[in-house]
């Protein structure tokens, strides 16, 4: 994904399970109380003894980090890269390294499902936060011409195609809650020109089919994409694009979809946004904005920047009436593409995930995310 750059409840200080569907919530909320009973200890790691490739001059970790919230009601994937890698470096020795990359690992991060069938994967999810009594995350990442043919290409050859994807996506979710965070940067390209004029109508078309379609399942909250305050600058220019995308329809849109943006910017520009949609709800990925944007002026900043830590642990409890949730969108190590070193776009790169482990401290959550 190139240039890019929940859940909270509605209404009066709400309680993070305002949102809930009634069929499920009193599970959740029963899970949630367990946890908060439990608490939690969280770890300390030493400086490891690898360097991160983004980053050759390496970087302490720090002591102590963000403990898991009561108000995260989200599923960790046991089986997910983060966690493979983990034990794999446990047994080589790699103790120290292993301990700094459970800050990815024992989070939730959203599963992007793949393009030829995403149902298995989906499935799985959903059984899993079943088990735990938790909310799967997910992206839908398959548009039409994605990404105007850079480093993430490719989506479905046609409508279609499309239309059928979405389909079956939304089936494997059936009836259990879920978020989807629907096309990063489709609308957003739309606005910037990327994306061809002969393509608009389609795309317009295809992101509020998949609204409406996703929403007709009972637990499924969709947030359509509307990229960052870095790419598009004037949130008024996102309005009329993401009305005719779909919004209306959905829950809200999400914002900071793998880039660096800070909290405090990226809240700024959402409240805004929303309110120009009428007082709309949005969510934001911190997955990867914990030291901020890359200074100065550099090209293609979105992409494997160094240097860069772990964000806002996943959290509905944001403090913002409007902000459904922080969310780790991104997969922290995925690499965005073939720049700095990096393999290609989605292929895990522990390397730099490390670094963004190392780099990422103490704190308890309400950071500004740089």
């Amino acid at each position: 994904m190139s240039g890019r750059r929940p859940l909270r409840p509605y209404g009066a200080r709400r309680t993070p399970l305002a949102w809930c569907r009634p069929a499920w919530c009193r599970s959740l909320a029963a899970a949630l109380l367990a946890l908060t009973m439990a608490g939690c200890s969280p770890s300390s790691p030493h400086p490891s003894r690898a360097e991160a490739a983004a980053d050759p001059a390496g970087s302490p970790v720090v002591e102590g980090e963000p403990a898991p919230s009561a108000a995260s009601p989200f599923w960790i994937d046991p089986d997910s890269d983060a966690a493979r890698q983990v034990e794999r470096w446990r047994k080589q020795g790699r103790a120290a390294d292993a301990r700094a990359l459970k800050r990815i690992s024992e989070r939730a991060v959203a599963g992007w499902p793949p393009g030829d069938n995403p149902a298995p994967e989906i499935r799985r999810a959903v059984r899993g936060a079943a088990a735990g009594r938790r909310t799967a995350v997910f992206v839908a990442y398959n548009i039409p011409h994605r990404d105007c043919g850079r480093y993430s290409a490719g989506g479905a050859p046609d409508a279609s195609s499309y239309r059928a994807w979405i389909d079956t996506f939304a089936d494997a979710i059936g009836d259990a809650p879920a978020i989807v965070i629907l096309e990063p940067d489709a609308v957003p390209h739309l606005v910037d020109g990327c994306t061809p004029a002969e393509h608009h109508a389609e795309r317009y078309a295809l992101l509020a089919e998949a609204v409406g379609r996703l929403k007709r399942q009972g637990g499924t909250r969709v947030y359509l994409d509307a990229g960052n305050p870095d790419w598009i600058s004037d949130p008024a220019k996102l309005v009329g694009p993401l009305r005719r995308a779909g919004v209306n329809a959905a829950d809200g849109f999400s914002l900071n979809v793998s880039n660096f943006q800070t909290n405090d910017a990226v809240r700024s520009f959402g409240t805004q946004l929303a309110g120009l949609l009428g007082e709309a709800h949005f969510t934001v990925d911190t997955s990867r904005n914990g030291a901020g944007p890359l200074p100065g002026k550099h090209e293609q900043a979105w992409c494997n920047p160094p240097g860069r830590a772990l964000g806002t642990p996943p959290t509905t409890d944001t403090g913002n009436e409007l902000l459904d949730a922080y969310l780790w969108i991104k997969r922290p190590g995925d690499s965005d593409g073939p720049c700095r070193g990096g393999p290609a776009a989605g292929t895990w790169w522990p390397d730099y995930a490390l670094g963004l482990a190392r780099r990422s401290g103490g704190g308890n959550g309400r950071g500004s995310g740089g």
